[in-house]
């Protein structure tokens, strides 16, 4: 029988671009979370390996990262075999949602119990770096988790002494525009000087405070050169959204509501047929 695994996206909760690096990249700072917005892998065995995907805009040769994590996998472990793998993508891709980063984590999930490996943590962690920053945080085994440097030097983020989970409804738009990343880097300023306290502001669980504290820094950028995202922001911000915020690099906007009903209420404003709309409880 085909084995299935789930690759929930996430949002950002708050994104800091602190000082460009001597490789190009930056440093950035900033809380990864997961939602139940999720895209559905399955694997059955094969001689070979292959891709079907449900979206036919996505590649599925070796420029889709789930075959880049199938093939890193089974170089890593010399395994022989194959796989059928199916992608049914619902996750919006090139919206800051990191969707095609939890495909891949989702995918060496997947064939490690397929091939009857036993990688250790580390060893899953060290191949998804290779395929992405995003991915070792789709392979951790917790909701929330505060990065630094790329964004893959993590550790889990934690409120009393647990685990933290955002405790409200939310609410994400997607608008039908792709946002590169290069790009949105350019458009922003570095600044690593007295910025708040990611993990503290989050952790407060003050929307309040989270409005005048929590900030992307691609957000500004991307919403004067793209109105749809734009709009998008606007529309929810109309409603009673008690936080707002781009997610990465965009194009998606998600809204924090204090209530189901609230979310529920702004989902029939924000919607339309050029805007995807996905209400959700904070954790996949």
């Amino acid at each position: 029988m085909p084995l299935t695994e789930h690759a929930p996206a996430k949002i950002n909760l708050g994104l800091h671009v602190l000082r460009e690096r001597p490789d190009g990249d930056h440093d950035i700072e900033t809380v990864l979370h997961q939602i139940d917005w999720a895209d559905t892998i399955t694997a059955a065995p094969a001689d070979t390996l292959s891709l079907a995907c449900s979206d036919p805009a996505l590649p599925t040769d070796d420029d889709n990262l789930c075959l880049q994590a199938a093939h890193r996998l089974r170089d890593a472990f010399d395994v022989a075999a194959g796989a059928d793998l199916h992608l049914e993508k619902r996750v919006p891709y090139g919206a800051g949602l990191g969707s095609g980063s939890s495909d891949a984590a989702a995918t060496l999930r997947l064939l490690s119990r397929l091939w009857d490996l036993d990688p250790s943590p580390e060893q899953l962690r060290n191949i998804g770096s290779e395929i992405g920053a995003d991915v070792p945080f789709f392979l951790m085994d917790t909701p929330a988790a505060y990065a630094t440097g790329r964004g893959d030097t993590l550790s889990p983020l934690s409120s009393d002494g647990e685990g933290y989970r955002l405790p409200f409804p939310i609410l994400v738009a997607a608008p039908p525009v792709e946002v590169s990343t290069p790009w949105a880097y350019a458009q922003v300023t570095p600044n690593d000087a007295d910025r708040p306290n990611l993990r503290r502001v989050v952790c407060s669980n003050d929307l309040a405070r989270w409005q005048s504290k929590l900030t992307n820094d691609f957000e500004a950028p991307v919403a004067a050169a793209e109105p749809s995202v734009k709009s998008v922001r606007d529309a929810l911000r109309d409603t009673s959204a008690a936080y707002v915020s781009l997610s990465g690099s965009g194009s998606a906007v998600y809204g924090i509501f204090e209530t189901a009903e609230a979310a529920r209420e702004a989902r029939a404003t924000v919607e339309s047929s050029a805007v995807r709309v996905h209400p959700m409880s904070p954790t996949a």
